[in-house]
């Protein structure tokens, strides 16, 4: 049987979420527990129920869409928060191509014998307190400590942000107590870069994706008057960040070409045009496919940052803020999703994802899998992220023919 996915449907279901959270500008915030998240739950939980499914949603506010079966469950979804003035694909289309599967499934008593869920994991973006909360939650992964004294990019305290919404720390990390044995999770995503349009391909199926470490870094030197302190005679935190990021950057760009690494966010104390900076505080993200090569940044990060202070007559400190490993997909998904591509008369590429995804997460419980589409400039967390609505069609279709596959 020949089914395919209801292009209508799944795109007016993406329309009418994109209304959530949209300002004046086009952008589209919708940070986890905020009132526009939780008007966005609400809409997938009946969108949920009126496909016949059978909707719960646990202690972190993940939430899932179930067609009963036997054995391990096959999941397929990703999350519908957004970052701060973002755009209506990332992680949308994910979780409403699922739905849309689940749904024709459903409307058409495809063959299947394993339970199939739909999931929408909260606070993929990192809002919050990490990374993927509601899919490191879900697993029982998380760590109460960081989430009682952890402040979110917000300011402010978990428990603050939590209140009136139903939700708590003990219910967040009792959350992993509501999870069904798994056997396979897929994920639909936008690319958020720019090799499947440059090469005019409409899929991408992902064979690794990047691990990453997100430091909170400072150094910390003498404010002093920028008009009579000697340039040999002072000690200037925002020169010493600036030394560490162009060295830093030239030895991931020469050593380990495919790496990343980006200083984020930055603030100078006591930000004065008539002072020298006394501390500069940043963030440091470093990538790679490798967890060699994460080790090998560590230590060489490390040393750098303490090679400058000394140089500079300053003093460097950092934390972890929040690490990944990386994951090689499981051969056997790849294989699936390669002959169900032939199938359809698609052509694919091969990708190694730079962004972390929730079936990273997932992946250490259940073989996972990811499908890529283009966005439009490789643009993405912005108003101007962009597809091509017959490209979502085709990663909606490969994703239908892989989960019945993988539901059998």
């Amino acid at each position: 049987m020949d089914i395919r996915i209801d292009m209508d449907r799944l795109k007016k279901d993406i329309l009418d979420l994109s209304q959530i959270g949209r300002d004046p500008t086009g952008a589209i915030s919708r940070p986890s527990f905020s009132r526009t998240d939780l008007e966005a739950r609400e809409w997938l939980k009946n969108r949920i129920k009126d496909a016949g499914l059978i909707v719960r949603e646990d202690g972190a506010g993940n939430i899932f869409g179930r067609i009963e079966g036997q054995g391990g469950t096959v999941m397929s979804g990703s999350h519908l928060d957004t970052v701060i003035h973002g755009g209506m694909y990332d992680g949308s289309v994910g979780v409403l191509s699922a739905l849309e599967c689940a749904r024709l499934i459903k409307e058409n008593s495809l063959p299947i014998t394993k339970p199939l869920e739909v999931a929408s994991f909260t606070d993929e973006e990192g809002n919050l307190v990490g990374d993927f909360l509601g899919s490191r939650a879900f697993l029982g992964l998380l760590n109460r400590e960081k989430l009682e004294k952890g402040r979110t990019q917000f300011g402010t305290p978990l428990a603050q942000i939590l209140e009136g919404t139903g939700f708590s720390i003990d219910s967040i990390m009792e959350a992993h107590k509501q999870k069904p044995e798994i056997d396979t999770f897929l994920e639909l995503h936008i690319e958020q870069g720019i090799q499947l349009e440059t090469e005019g391909c409409s899929i991408g199926i992902v064979d690794s994706i990047a691990g990453k470490n997100v430091w909170l870094c400072s150094f910390s030197g003498i404010a002093s008057h920028a008009g009579t302190t000697p340039l040999e005679l002072r000690h200037d935190a925002l020169l010493g960040l600036a030394d560490f990021a162009l060295k830093g950057t030239q030895h991931v760009a020469t050593h380990h070409y495919g790496s990343m690494v980006t200083v984020g966010k930055l603030q100078v104390f006591p930000g004065a045009f008539s002072t020298v900076p006394g501390r500069a505080d940043f963030t440091l993200d470093f990538r790679s496919a490798s967890q060699e090569t994460l080790k090998e940044l560590e230590s060489f990060f490390t040393s750098l940052a303490r090679d400058i202070a000394s140089t500079r007559g300053l003093h460097f400190a950092s934390e972890t803020f929040d690490s990944t490993e990386p994951v090689a997909l499981p051969p056997k998904l790849l294989i699936t999703m390669k002959e169900e591509c032939k199938s359809l008369g698609y052509p694919f590429m091969m990708l190694s994802s730079g962004a972390g995804h929730d079936a990273q997460v997932i992946a250490g419980a259940a073989d996972s899998g990811m499908i890529f589409i283009p966005c439009m400039d490789g643009i993405s967390h912005s108003p101007e992220e962009k597809i091509a609505w017959e490209d979502l069609e085709k990663g909606a279709n490969l994703l239908l023919r892989t989960l019945l596959r993988q539901a059998q």
